[in-house]
């Protein structure tokens, strides 16, 4: 019997990561072509989503997609205005043009964080200082969350009424006295923000695979939409916010997006690639193809209202990708739109 004097895969692999890559992508006649994962260039990996995984948190969400685990929780806590060093009045209500108001950003009321030292891959050892990775990833979430206005600033407003002023009223004998007749109103109670909710959203990977943004996205989106909020008021006796944990509210998302994420493989292994070049578009890369490829492009579409609506297009390295082939691109996003969606319904 012959046996095979070829390398196992995964030594193939790990001794030449590119060729292995580039040989599953070109098989021999009649073999279709296909990544080392067994996909399609243009499939992605499907994702799981399980909320409520943690009792403890106002929201939380553990989403997989293939060996990629993102678990994120989302914490509520209160803020009073006073402590907040540059809150202004005025910027309380929305615009009269119906701009959402930036409260959000100017306070800080949304506080990502990931943490990727969590053991989920050999490059990230649990107890080591925050990457450059991490820190990345949690800048462009902090981004998205407001450029998206996925969360409405009232959701996070605790009002308060003040009691209406009444003026008193100069009698014929020249003293002040209340006639409840002619009272004046001053001012009908002025209702006031005294106090907000910031919402702290910690998103951990558990495993590493690739591709973390639209993993990590996709579970802040499912913990969003997982979150309730304690029925809060200010107590002008005690100075104080007083929270009722009976018939917590749910938060109000507007939109639905989700992030698509793909990485080009150029056929040549050098440094100096030609954009002629044959190239491949990997929709949803691993570490492994993260790692061999130079150009990166991300989506994020939002198709809740039946029409596609693109709210970001970010690109990075490389000169492969032209304009005609990051539209082309959108309509694998939408793809991956539907995908979560069925999901997370």
């Amino acid at each position: 019997m012959a046996t095979s004097k070829g390398l196992p895969r995964d030594t193939f692999a790990k001794l030449s990561p590119h060729p292995f890559l580039l040989a599953n992508l070109q098989p021999p006649a009649p073999a279709n072509a296909a990544r080392s994962n067994g996909r399609a260039p243009n499939e992605a990996r499907i994702p799981n989503v399980n909320a409520s995984s943690l009792t403890h948190a106002n929201g939380s969400a553990v989403v997989r997609t293939g060996d990629t685990t993102v678990i994120c929780g989302v914490r509520a806590e209160t803020l009073l205005a006073s402590d907040i060093p540059n809150f202004r009045t005025a910027a309380n209500l929305d615009d009269e043009n119906g701009k959402p108001s930036s409260e959000l950003k100017d306070y800080d009321l949304l506080v990502p964080n990931i943490e990727l030292a969590t053991g989920c891959a050999p490059q990230f050892l649990p107890g080591v200082p925050p990457t450059t990775l991490a820190q990345t990833l949690s800048t462009r979430v902090y981004s998205l969350l407001h450029s998206s206005n996925l969360v409405d600033p009232d959701d996070l407003r605790i009002w308060y009424t003040r009691p209406a002023e009444k003026a008193e009223v100069e009698g014929d004998d020249g003293d002040n006295k209340m006639d409840e007749d002619e009272v004046e109103e001053k001012s009908e109670g002025e209702r006031v923000v005294m106090a907000y909710w910031v919402l702290y959203i910690d998103i951990f990977f558990i495993s590493f695979d690739g591709n973390p943004f639209d993993i990590a996205w996709a579970a802040i989106l499912a913990a969003l939409r997982d979150t309730t909020i304690p029925i809060a008021r200010w107590d002008a006796d005690r100075e104080m916010v007083v929270c009722s944990r009976e018939s917590p509210k749910p938060l109000t998302l507007y939109g639905f997006p989700i992030a698509c994420t793909a990485g080009v493989f150029t056929g040549k292994e050098t440094t100096d690639r030609p954009a002629a070049g044959k190239f491949w578009t990997l929709v949803d890369p691993d570490r492994l193809e993260e790692s061999l490829c130079d150009e990166e492009v991300t989506a994020v579409v939002d198709r809740s209202e039946g029409e596609t609506k693109v709210l970001a297009i970010s690109k990075h390295g490389g000169t492969v990708l032209q304009p005609q082939l990051i539209r082309e691109f959108v309509g694998v996003a939408e793809r991956r739109w539907e995908q979560f969606y069925k999901a997370m319904a």
